[in-house]
């Protein structure tokens, strides 16, 4: 199992615009092999920002790998930039290769 996680600092004030970007958008997930389950978490508030991730499951970081070259992640991310002034810097990649799961 791998999972893929990335770290957004979301200016203050823009958290409903964030959160609406990601609610409204087709990420085309469901129909790519080895996705497993999607998560967009809200985190801690601090005076300039709140923190997000998104917190993806794949089977395996080849699945993964696949899914970052296919046309299925260009049309998902097609937007990205619009979104870029409600973002503190760059978002932050994180990528875990599961080695304990406890159910």
């Amino acid at each position: 199992m791998f999972i893929a996680m990335n770290r957004f600092r979301v200016a203050r004030g823009s958290e409903a615009d964030f959160e609406a970007m990601w609610l409204g958008r087709d990420s085309y997930l469901k129909q790519t092999p080895g996705f497993q389950s999607f998560h967009l978490l809200r985190g801690p508030e601090r005076e300039d920002h709140t923190l997000y991730s998104s917190h993806v499951i794949w089977d395996d970081h080849a699945s993964f790998e696949a899914w970052t070259k296919s046309e299925s992640f260009r049309a998902a991310h097609a937007n990205a930039g619009q979104s870029r002034a409600k973002y503190l810097g760059h978002p932050e990649f994180e990528g875990f290769e599961v080695v304990q799961t406890i159910e």
